[in-house]
C-alpha cells in the first residue's frame, strides 16, 4: 500500500460518518429537536478522526515532505487550497459547537444554526475528499521515490499508534446501528 491508500481508507470512514450525520440532520428537521450528545459525538469524530488523525497525516507528514520538493505551481496551489479547506472545516466545527451550546442553554433558534453547520460539513467533505482522492494524491505521488513513499507509510503507521482508530470505527458502527443503517 502507498500512503495515499491509507488516506483514502480514512476517507471512506469519514464518508460513512457523513451518512450518519445526514440521517441525524433529517431527524432534526422532522422532530425540530437536537440531540446534544449526538452533536458532541459528531464533533469529537470530526475533530479527532477527520482533523487530527487524517488531516494530521496530510499536514504534518505529506505536506511537510511535499514542501521539500520542487512542485509545479498547480500542485503547490492545490496544497495551499487544501490547507485552507482544513481551516474552514475547523471553523465550521467551532460554529457547530457554539450553536449546540446555545441550543442547550434554551435557544431554540439555534436549531437553524446547527442545521446550517451540519449542512456545510456534509457539502464540504465530499468535494474535499474527491479533490484529494482523484487529483491531489495521484498528482503529488510522483514527487517521491518508492523508498520515500515506504518511509512515509511507516511514519503514517507510527502516527496512528498515537491515535485511536478502533474507537472511531466502533463509534460509527454504533451510530449507524442506532440509525438503522448497515455498513
Amino acid at each position: 500500500m502507498k500512503p495515499r491508500g491509507t488516506l483514502m481508507t480514512e476517507h471512506r470512514l469519514i464518508e460513512k460518518m457523513l451518512n450518519v450525520i445526514r440521517k441525524e440532520e433529517a431527524d432534526i428537521r422532522s422532530t425540530k429537536t437536537v440531540d446534544p450528545v449526538f452533536i458532541d459525538t459528531a464533533v469529537d469524530f470530526v475533530r479527532t478522526y477527520a482533523d487530527r488523525t487524517h488531516h494530521g497525516k496530510e499536514e504534518d507528514i505529506l505536506f511537510r515532505d511535499l514542501e521539500k520538493k520542487k512542485m509545479s505551481d498547480q500542485d503547490e496551489a492545490a496544497m495551499r487550497e487544501l490547507i485552507e479547506e482544513h481551516k474552514f472545516a475547523r471553523k465550521t466545527v467551532a460554529g457547530l459547537i457554539e450553536a449546540k451550546m446555545s441550543y442547550v442553554e434554551g435557544d431554540r433558534s439555534a436549531i437553524d444554526a446547527i442545521l446550517e453547520k451540519l449542512g456545510i460539513l456534509m457539502e464540504f467533505y465530499p468535494s474535499h475528499i474527491l479533490k484529494e482522492d482523484r487529483v491531489f494524491f495521484p498528482n503529488t505521488e510522483k514527487y517521491f521515490t518508492a523508498d520515500e513513499l515506504d518511509a512515509m507509510l511507516d511514519e503514517f503507521r507510527e502516527f496512528d499508534v498515537r491515535m485511536i482508530h478502533e474507537k472511531y470505527r466502533r463509534l460509527v458502527l454504533e451510530l449507524e446501528s442506532r440509525k438503522g443503517m448497515r455498513s
